[in-house]
């Protein structure tokens, strides 16, 4: 038996408690690099595969979504088979030539080294948009075999001979101020931002190879809802507008 002085029990207790410590301290500092890892993997596979959210860099969607709003994009159903409706806000990639250089992208040259280095890890899981994203945002008016034409006696869009009242467009906008007739090829859409004469939409391209129409293969996802600002909250839709057309 070891006989320990007076305060000697305390002290060794003391040092193995401050032991205890510092095990702690130095298994935490191990996992929070795993435990970082693991929350930008699960991030970076939501936004690759379930949802996106995107910033709204212009006002074409106005009103139904301002500058600077964040929606939220479902990019899970396309992978089971989903196609656009009529009606329906999604996003897709610039067919080519809809989209002018952002004239932001040459400012950022000159941010710290750390920030950049910042910026670029929140862009890759998807906390940001990227400088270079040539993705647009619209409303699908027609869909592969639709004829979308402008407009009749009232001024309104029609989609295989049948008028549209369409409650979302810009108030005191006309629904369209370009006069066109189109039919939709197969595995295409007809595209309109809700602001018409803030929109360089499908009535835009009608030159381009497919008259304007966008590829389906094209479309990122459909924009489900308005997550930011928290007044600005909403769901996106809008097919309810195109319940009497018909197929065509």
């Amino acid at each position: 038996m070891t006989l320990r002085g007076p305060g000697e029990g305390r002290a060794a207790r003391r040092r193995a408690a401050k032991r205890i410590r510092r095990r702690r301290r130095l298994r935490a500092t191990r996992e929070i690099p795993l435990l970082v890892g693991i929350a930008l993997g699960i991030a970076l596979l939501i936004k690759t595969f379930l949802v996106q959210a995107f910033v709204i860099p212009s006002g074409s969607m106005e009103m139904t979504i301002q500058i600077d709003d964040r929606v939220l994009v479902d990019k899970l159903t396309p992978w089971f088979g989903w196609e656009p409706e009529r009606g329906e806000v999604v996003v897709f990639r610039d067919p080519g030539g809809w989209l002018a250089a952002d004239p932001q992208q040459a400012q950022r040259g000159d941010e710290p080294v750390v920030i950049e280095k910042a910026r670029q890890a929140l862009t890759w899981v998807g906390l940001l948009p990227k400088d270079d994203e040539q993705d647009l945002i619209k409303r699908v008016i027609g869909v592969g075999g639709d004829t979308v034409a402008c407009c009749d006696e009232q001024g309104r869009v029609t989609v295989n001979g049948v008028a549209v009242d369409e409650p979302y467009i810009y108030p005191g906008d006309a629904p369209s101020l370009i006069e066109f007739e189109v039919k939709v090829e197969p595995g295409h859409v007809f595209v309109m931002g809700d602001h018409r004469s803030n929109s360089s939409d499908s009535r835009y391209h009608l030159d381009d190879p497919g008259r304007g129409t966008v590829p389906v293969d094209l479309v990122v996802g459909r924009a489900v809802v308005i997550a930011w600002p928290y007044a600005h909250w909403a769901r996106l839709d809008g097919t309810s507008a195109f319940a009497a057309v018909p197929d065509p």
